[in-house]
C-alpha cells in the first residue's frame, strides 16, 4: 500500500518561507506525476504544482515565480519550496501521486500571517 506523508507546514510572516515534503512509502520513481494540490475552506482545490517523472513541471500562475517544485528519488521525497509567502497562501496543502490511480497525503496547515 502506497503512502505519502506530508510535513513542513506551520505559521509564518508575510514575506517568509517554508518548504513542505512529501515522503512516499515507495520510490517515488514510479509515479507518473506528483504534485502539490491546496485546498482553504469555502474555495475549491487547486492545483499549485506539479513534478513528471522526467522532471518537467508546472505551476499555478499564483505562485510562478515564488513557488519551486522538486523531487529526490533517491530520498522518495517530493518538495514544494515556497518564498515569498502571502495570506492568500495560507490553505492545507495535500500531496498527490499518480500512477494508475492517485494516492493522496493527508495534508499539512500553512497559514500566513503577522
Amino acid at each position: 500500500q502506497v503512502e505519502l506523508v506530508e510535513s513542513g507546514g506551520g505559521l509564518v510572516q508575510p514575506g517568509g518561507s517554508l518548504r513542505l515534503s512529501c515522503e512516499a512509502s515507495t520510490n517515488t520513481s514510479i509515479f507518473n506525476t506528483m504534485g502539490w494540490y491546496r485546498q482553504d475552506p469555502g474555495k475549491e482545490r487547486e492545483l499549485v504544482a506539479g513534478i513528471t517523472r522526467t522532471y518537467r513541471t508546472n505551476y499555478a500562475d499564483s505562485v510562478k515565480g515564488r513557488f519551486t517544485i522538486s523531487r529526490d528519488d533517491a530520498k522518495n521525497t517530493m518538495y514544494l519550496e515556497m518564498n515569498s509567502l502571502k495570506a492568500e497562501d495560507t490553505a492545507v496543502y495535500l500531496c498527490f501521486g499518480s500512477l494508475y490511480r492517485v494516492y493522496w497525503g493527508q495534508g499539512t496547515q500553512v497559514t500566513v500571517s503577522s
